[in-house]
């Protein structure tokens, strides 16, 4: 008997304003509004092997935008103006609201134009959540 490799499944594509806190595995097709690295850390005579780098990436689609924290290789991606399809996304908390990320398990491709114009007025990182600890009797 020849075992069959189970086929992949095609991906759900994920819309800005579906995202909820806590949850991960979503696939995006977004643009990048605008990309400002925060922190470099590494010798720029390159003598220390790895150079550690983070930008933070205003990216949206039609229904609203969030804050994408790119990481080392993702920052060179994150370019103002790209189309990049964000595979297996996670969202983070920090201070309260969402962020994005993409993790070893994701991955950020660049991809062709999108047709659509980001809705900057539905920013999910500016709304701030709190932890409420429910006890259950």
């Amino acid at each position: 008997m020849a075992e069959t490799k189970p086929s992949m499944r095609k991906p759900v594509f994920t819309k800005v304003e579906q995202l909820r806190p806590g949850t991960n595995g979503h696939t995006l097709t977004v643009k990048v509004v605008d990309s400002k690295i925060i922190k470099q850390k590494g010798r720029p005579d390159g003598s220390q092997p790895r150079q550690m780098r983070i930008a933070e990436c205003l990216v949206g689609d039609e229904t609203g935008m969030i804050v994408f924290t790119a990481r080392n290789e993702q920052v060179d991606l994150m370019k103002a103006g790209t189309s990049v399809i964000l595979r297996n996304a996670k969202i983070d908390m920090y201070k309260g609201s969402m962020r994005l990320a993409v993790d070893k398990w994701g991955r950020v491709e660049v991809t062709d134009a999108a047709d659509f114009t980001v809705k900057e007025d539905n920013n999910l990182s500016l709304v701030e959540y709190e932890l409420v600890n429910v006890v259950e009797e």
